[in-house]
C-alpha cells in the first residue's frame, strides 16, 4: 500500500477536511467563518494572525483555518499551506479598486506547489452591498477561466445575510470528498 493510499484511508476513517479561507483584508473572510458557525457578526475586528474554528457539517469533520489578509500578513499565508484540501479565496465583490490586486493574489496561492490538489472556491461576497460586481463580472476580471491547475467554482454569497454560503460550503465537500474519500 503506498503512502497516498494510507493516507487517504486514514481521512477516510475520520472524515477530515483541512479548509484555508483566504483573501484581501475586510473580504468578510471572518464573518463567513462565524456565520457558518452560528455566531453573531455583529462585532468583528480585523484578523491579526487567524482564526480555527472545528466544525461539523454533513458528517464531516470541517478544520476552518480563516487567516488575515492584510498586505503585512500575506507573506505568512504559505505557513498555513500544508494539508491543505480545500481552499476558499474571499472577494469583496464591492471593492472595485483592488480586484487587480485580488486577481494578482489569486494567481500566486495557485502557482503554490502544496495548494497544487486543493479544490478552490471562490465567494463573490457582499452581493447584497449596492453597485458590487455579478459573479458572471468577477469571472471576467478575475480571468478565472485561464485556471486550469484547480477545480474551481465561483458561487455569489453575501456573509451578512447568510445567502449561498451554505451552497458554497456544500460544493466544496463534495468535489474534496469525490476526490478524498474515493478507494483506490
Amino acid at each position: 500500500m503506498g503512502f497516498l493510499t494510507v493516507l487517504k484511508k486514514m481521512k477516510q476513517k475520520e472524515k477530515e477536511m483541512r479548509i484555508l479561507m483566504l483573501g484581501l483584508d475586510n473580504a468578510g473572510k471572518t464573518t463567513i467563518l462565524k456565520r457558518f458557525n452560528g455566531e453573531p457578526i455583529n462585532t468583528i475586528s480585523p484578523t491579526l494572525g487567524f482564526n480555527i474554528k472545528t466544525l461539523e457539517h454533513r458528517g464531516f469533520k470541517l478544520n476552518m483555518w480563516d487567516v488575515g489578509g492584510q498586505k503585512s500578513l500575506r507573506s505568512y499565508w504559505r505557513n498555513y499551506f500544508e494539508c491543505t484540501d480545500g481552499l476558499i479565496w474571499v472577494v469583496d465583490s464591492a471593492d472595485k479598486r483592488r480586484l487587480d490586486d485580488c486577481k494578482k493574489e489569486l494567481f500566486v496561492l495557485l502557482q503554490e506547489e502544496r495548494l497544487s490538489g486543493a479544490t478552490l472556491l471562490i465567494f463573490a461576497n457582499k452581493q447584497d452591498l449596492p453597485g458590487a460586481c455579478s459573479k458572471e463580472e468577477l469571472r471576467d476580471i478575475l480571468e478565472l477561466d485561464a485556471i486550469k491547475t484547480h477545480h474551481w467554482k465561483i458561487i455569489s454569497c453575501s456573509a451578512v445575510t447568510g445567502e449561498n454560503l451554505l451552497e458554497g460550503m456544500d460544493w466544496i465537500i463534495d468535489d474534496i470528498a469525490a476526490r478524498i474519500f474515493t478507494l483506490d
